[in-house]
C-alpha cells in the first residue's frame, strides 16, 4: 500500500505534448541561429554565427566527455575542449581570410589536418605528466574521439555557409531546414503509425514508419524549398533536390542512433537538459553532425563541380 504521505510522481507528458516542445525548442533556437545569418550586416552575422557555433560546440563536447565520464571511462577533459574550441575558432579564421592568405577549402582542410596531428602530439604529452592515469591509451582514444565526433563534424557547418562562389548561407539553412523536417516527419509518423521497431536495442522508440515517414517529409520539404529558393542554391535542380532529402534523412537518422548508442552506454536518457522537450546541446545536434560533411561534400564535389 501507497504511503499518502509521499506524493506521487507527476504524470509522463503525452507525445503531442513532447512534440509540441521539441518543435517549440527547435524552431526558437534556429529562429535565433537564421537571423544572424541574413541581418544584412556582415561583421554583426560573423561575430552571432562564430560566437553560436563554439557555444554548441563546447557545450556539445562537454555533453560528450560526460557520458564518458558517466560510462566510468576516462578522458583529457579540460584539454579536449580546449581543442575543440581552438579547431572551430582557427577554421572560422581560415574561412574568413583573416589567419592565412585564403579560405579556400584546401587551405582549411591543411589546417585542421596540421591541427589534429598537434593535438593527438599533445595528447600524448599530457600523458607523459599524468601521476596517476595509468589508461593512457583509453584517455587519449575518448579525448580525440570526442574533439572529432563534436568540434570536428560541426565545422563542416562553418565551411558550408562561408562556401566561396556561392551564396553558403542559403544552403546552410536549405540543410538545417531539410534535417529538422526530417527529425519531425520521423518523429510524428513514428508517433502517430510507428508499430514496427527498427533496433530497439539502441533506441526503443524508432519505428520503421517513422523513417519512412521521415524520408517523404524531408524528400517533400527539399524539393519545396528548392522550388521557393531555386535561385539562391547554386546548381540545385529537382533530381538533387530529391537524392539530398533522401540523403540527409538516412544520415540524419543514423547520427540520431550513433548518439542513442552512446547514452545507452551511458545510462542516460537525455545528455543534458538545456531545451524542453530535446534535452542537451547533443540531443540537439546528433542528426545535424553527420549530415553537416554529406552536405557539404555534396555541395562541393557535385553541385559546384
Amino acid at each position: 500500500m501507497s504511503d499518502p504521505t509521499v506524493p506521487s510522481p507527476p504524470p509522463s507528458p503525452s507525445k503531442t505534448v513532447i512534440f509540441f516542445r521539441r518543435l517549440a525548442s527547435s524552431l526558437v533556437l534556429w529562429t535565433v541561429v537564421l537571423a544572424s545569418l541574413f541581418s544584412g550586416v556582415p561583421a554583426l552575422s560573423n561575430a552571432v554565427f562564430l560566437l553560436i557555433i563554439l557555444v554548441l560546440a563546447v557545450t556539445g563536447l562537454m555533453e560528450f566527455y560526460g557520458l564518458v565520464e558517466q560510462r566510468g571511462l576516462v578522458c583529457f577533459k579540460m584539454w579536449g575542449l580546449l581543442g575543440g574550441f581552438l579547431l572551430m575558432l582557427g577554421t572560422f579564421l581560415n574561412l574568413t581570410g583573416r589567419l592565412g592568405t585564403s579560405g579556400s577549402p584546401a587551405r582549411v582542410n591543411d589546417f585542421e589536418t596540421s591541427f589534429l596531428i598537434l593535438f593527438v602530439l599533445g595528447l600524448c604529452l599530457r600523458q607523459f605528466f599524468a601521476r596517476s592515469n595509468t589508461a593512457g591509451i583509453l584517455a587519449i582514444s575518448t579525448t580525440l574521439f570526442g574533439l572529432m565526433y563534436v568540434p570536428y563534424l560541426l565545422n563542416f557547418i562553418q565551411k558550408i555557409h562561408y562556401f566561396q562562389g556561392i551564396e553558403g548561407r542559403f544552403y546552410l539553412l536549405y540543410f538545417i531546414l531539410i534535417t529538422k523536417f526530417s527529425d519531425m516527419g520521423a518523429y510524428a509518423v513514428g508517433s502517430l503509425i510507428g508499430r514496427h521497431k527498427m533496433i530497439p536495442r539502441i533506441s526503443p522508440g524508432k519505428t520503421w514508419e517513422g523513417f519512412f515517414g521521415a524520408i517523404a517529409v524531408a524528400t517533400g520539404a527539399s524539393l519545396a524549398f528548392t522550388a521557393l529558393l531555386g535561385d539562391h542554391l547554386h546548381g540545385m535542380t529537382y533530381l538533387h533536390a530529391t537524392v539530398l532529402g533522401i540523403l540527409l534523412c538516412i544520415c540524419s537518422v543514423v547520427g540520431d542512433l550513433i548518439e542513442s548508442i552512446f547514452k545507452r552506454e551511458a545510462g542516460v536518457k537525455d545528455s543534458g537538459r538545456f531545451f524542453p522537450g530535446i534535452g542537451g546541446i547533443l540531443d540537439l545536434l546528433d542528426s545535424l553532425l553527420f549530415n553537416a560533411p554529406i552536405m557539404y561534400l555534396y555541395l562541393r564535389h557535385i553541385l559546384t563541380r
